[in-house]
């Protein structure tokens, strides 16, 4: 095992999305500072600095507790690590980053990498790599603040969880009752669009087999949502190329009832539809800022 540097206080360790700084006692995940009490941190600290080794109980002990401090101590350290979990969305059943051996202690499950501040100008930052990996566990952006014509999640407000998932659900379901309508009606459609376009061969094959495409993606993020499904961030935007062309090909839709509520609403109808992509996109990245925040 590769040790990390001795002189933590002039570093940041990094995993996953996470950031801890020992100099000023802060965790951070992409870049948001997380609320951890000063015990967690510190168990924390002794085993980012010890990564893929088992940390015993004892030493944790006298960490955290001078040798004349009276408190139950199996208890007070279950606490605390249960605290530290909670910090990192961890879990004791199914780790990703703290995993509790029965008796033993605890170990650090996931890549460590300690950076080192720099000690004068044009001096490289020392980084030490802990060999451990733990799959599907996303590598952190050493540039969480670049450039980006999308929406960051540093520039969005923090929004309680369960209000993301009804307005997101509530966009599934829309997506959902336009791709079921249109496949029901599909002789009233063709109708309207050789009324209105002359020659919809063409327009009937694309509408058909967008619906067909998009029919199940909602299906998953629907059933994503009911069943709090962890990661749906990340799925989502893994998807985004993908429903971003169906949902603006699908944002025309409006115009299909036209000659009902008139070219006026249809055309508000789809500016809305347009941007609705981007708003499906934005709510979760509030999720995770609220996740994140430890806030709510």
């Amino acid at each position: 095992m590769v040790s990390m540097l001795q002189n933590h206080e002039n570093g940041i360790f990094r995993f996953g999305a996470y950031e801890a700084d020992p100099g000023s006692g802060e965790l951070r995940k992409s870049g948001v500072r997380l609320r951890v009490q000063e015990q967690p941190f510190q168990v924390l600290l002794v085993l980012l600095g010890r990564p893929s080794a088992v940390v015993t109980r004892e030493e944790l002990r006298q960490k955290l507790w001078p040798a004349d401090t009276f408190v139950d101590f199996d208890h007070s350290l279950n606490t605390v690590v249960n605290k530290l979990r909670e910090a990192l969305s961890d879990s004791a059943a199914n780790p990703r980053f703290i995993e509790t051996l029965a008796r033993r202690g605890y170990r650090f499950l996931a890549p460590v990498e300690f950076v080192q501040n720099q000690a004068a100008p044009g001096l490289p930052p020392a980084i030490v790599v802990a060999p451990t990996k733990i799959a599907g566990e996303p590598a952190f952006s050493r540039t969480p603040s670049t450039v980006s014509v999308l929406t960051r999640a540093e520039d969005v407000p923090a929004v309680r969880p369960r209000y993301v998932r009804v307005l997101f659900l509530l966009i599934q379901l829309m997506y959902l009752s336009f791709y079921i309508a249109a496949l029901a009606r599909l002789t009233r459609v063709h109708e309207l669009l050789e009324r209105t376009l002359g020659y919809p061969a063409w327009v009937m094959t694309l509408l058909v087999v967008s619906a067909v495409v998009a029919l199940p993606i909602r299906l998953y993020l629907t059933s994503a949502v009911v069943f709090e499904l962890s990661g749906l961030s990340n799925k989502f935007h893994r998807l985004f190329p993908v429903t971003f062309p169906l949902d603006q090909l699908w944002a025309l839709s409006p115009f299909l009832l036209a000659p009902q509520i008139g070219v006026g609403l249809a055309l508000a109808a789809t500016a809305a539809l347009i941007y609705a992509p981007f708003a499906q996109r934005t709510l979760l990245l509030m999720g995770d800022r609220s996740q994140a925040a430890g806030s709510l």
